[in-house]
This record gives C-alpha cells, sequence and structure tokens, in this order.
C-alpha cells in the first residue's frame, strides 16, 4: 500500500474514538479493492456544494468507486460549481444574518447553503437553458432516461463549456460521465431539475415520462447488484437519508421479494454520521440493526464515523488514494 504524507499523517496521530474508527474504515475499504469486490458510494447533504469532487473525482477516476447513489441535490451542485464557481458567494458570518440579511440575499438571486450562496442565475438558469433542449429532443425522438443520464448527455456534449469555471478534473460529475457510472438519483424530483421539470410538465410541454421513474432506478440497481456480487459489493454511506437508505434496501428486496435466496448481503458498510440513534432516525441506526432487516451480514465489516462528512470523507479518500 502506498503511502502519502497525508496517509502517513493519519495513521500516525488517529488512534482512538472517531479518529480511529476513520482509519479502520479507511483501510477496510481498500481490503475490499485489493479483493476485488466493488464499492458504491451515497452522497447526501450538500456534499457538491462542499466541493467533495476536487478529490471524489480521483476516486472515481482511480476506479475507488463503482456505483453512486445520491441526492437530486448532489447531482446537480457538482455541475453548478462547475459553470458558475466565481459566482458564489461565501458567508462565514452566516449565523449572525438576519431575516433581513436572508431576504436581501433572496432579492439578489443568492440561494444559501449554510456559509455559501449558490447564483440563481449563473447556476440554475444556465443548466436549465441546455437540459430543457435535452429533455425536449429526447422526448421528441420517443427516448427516456434516468435524470443523470441526461447530465451526462448534457456534460458530454460540451455545450456549456464556454462557462466552466474550474478544472475539469476537480467535478466528480464530469468523471463520471466519461466513465458512463452507474448511480441511482432516489427522490430526484426534489431538486431544482427536479422542480423545473415538473413545472414543465405541468404546462404541458414535456411528459413526466420521459424522465424514468425512482421504481425503475431500482430495477436498475437491481439488476447491477445481482450481475457484480460474484465477490461482493461494499457500502460506503456519506450522511444519511434517502441516499443511503433507498439502495441499501436493494439487499432484502431481492432476498424478501423477488426470493433470491442466494443473493449476498453487502460486503463492507461504514457511514459517515452526525444523527443521533435515539431519535428512531434511519440515518442514526447502528449497523447490526440492518442486519435485522436483512442488509448485513453478521460478520460484515462495519463502521460508524460519528462526525462532519466535510471533513471526514475527504480524509477517508486521501487514505484509500494513498496520499
Amino acid at each position: 500500500m502506498s503511502k502519502g504524507a497525508i496517509t502517513e499523517f493519519i495513521e500516525k496521530y488517529y488512534k482512538h474514538f472517531n479518529a480511529a474508527a476513520l482509519v479502520d474504515a479507511a483501510q477496510a475499504y481498500r481490503d475490499q479493492l485489493d479483493k476485488g469486490n466493488k464499492m458504491m458510494v451515497t452522497l447526501a447533504g450538500a456534499m457538491s456544494t462542499a466541493e467533495i469532487g476536487k478529490i471524489f473525482a480521483e476516486m472515481i477516476r482511480q476506479d475507488k468507486v463503482q456505483f453512486i447513489s445520491c441526492t437530486g441535490a448532489n447531482l446537480e451542485e457538482d455541475i453548478m460549481n462547475l459553470v458558475a464557481h466565481t459566482h458564489y458567494e461565501r458567508v462565514p458570518h452566516y449565523r449572525d444574518l438576519t431575516p433581513q440579511d436572508e431576504w436581501d440575499l433572496l432579492e439578489r438571486g443568492l440561494n444559501r447553503v449554510t456559509d455559501t450562496c449558490i447564483p440563481e442565475e449563473e447556476a440554475f438558469r444556465r443548466i436549465q437553458k441546455h437540459i430543457v433542449k435535452i429533455w425536449k429532443d429526447a422526448e421528441a425522438k420517443g427516448e427516456r432516461y434516468f435524470p443523470h443520464e441526461f447530465m451526462y448527455k448534457l456534460l458530454l456534449s460540451g455545450v456549456m463549456e464556454e462557462y466552466y469555471e474550474i478544472d475539469l478534473k476537480d467535478s466528480w460529475m464530469y468523471a463520471a460521465a466519461e466513465k458512463n457510472l452507474p448511480i441511482v438519483v432516489p427522490g430526484w424530483e426534489d431538486s431544482t431539475m427536479g422542480n423545473i421539470f415538473a413545472s414543465y410538465v405541468m404546462k404541458g410541454e414535456l411528459k413526466a415520462s420521459t424522465m424514468k421513474s425512482g421504481i425503475e432506478y431500482m430495477g436498475y440497481l437491481a439488476d447491477w447488484y445481482t450481475k457484480n456480487t460474484d465477490k461482493g459489493v461494499g457500502f460506503f454511506q456519506i450522511g444519511g437519508g434517502i441516499a443511503g437508505d433507498f439502495p441499501i434496501c436493494v439487499v432484502p428486496m431481492l432476498y424478501q421479494d423477488m426470493e433470491m435466496h442466494d443473493i449476498p448481503f453487502w460486503s463492507y458498510f461504514c457511514q459517515i454520521s452526525d444523527s443521533t440513534t435515539s431519535y428512531g432516525s434511519y440515518s442514526g441506526a447502528v449497523p447490526n440493526e440492518k442486519i435485522t432487516w436483512g442488509k448485513l451480514d453478521k460478520d460484515t465489516p462495519k463502521f460508524v464515523i460519528e462526525s462532519d462528512a466535510t471533513i471526514v470523507a475527504p480524509l477517508v479518500f486521501a487514505h484509500i488514494l494513498g496520499m
């Protein structure tokens, strides 16, 4: 295993508690890949706006991830950062903002995500101008695609190149598009592009059926899982929510509902989480609870890193990459 300065630092100083869990989880991730297993990574929260692409794109290029589940926000916000980065505004004093301050941001077309404001005109509308044409062209041809496939078409067409404001190597979506990496985007409707698509359907300018559905995404994932479990598939979950809950259920669905009793459990599980178990949240459930749902085996390597994913995920990825 190659060890760069970051990996050596982590292994020297991260010895206990969440720090030790980080090292153990990263090493076990590497062990999975060394065995020939594949890995799914799930992205919740605002990881794309947090610019996870700076390191996650390299994970994709180096084949350290074979499948992604993400929210609609993460799918589009990586592209928004690609085409509008210099127009973003950071608000480090966001805790001190008054309602009037927030209203002023709205009137300036700045949508705030914690300390970062996404520009409406340069981000959302630039993408909308081109993606709507791609949607309509597909419909005119009688074609249907998944949300991520439409975004791949957008990126690979080159129609937005004039807007690029960061190095392409820092866009995880572009890296994924180049590899045609499989993605599921559960609940895509709960995103800006999903809302925009819905508006065109309600105006009668597009058919809802032009966009493939979440049920079809589950079938797509099930087909991939059954074809890629000869050695094992691991599950690395960043945050909680639907990005993790949706894909992890493919195993009990195949076993219990499709009655494929030879389907293997996930071969590895790690979650970076700040959710509290006692609140009854699925996101905060300890890995052992997943055994009772038929998602993990009793012997599956299991890890929880209770910390901030924007701090922890880049360190885990750096270790996996040997940086």
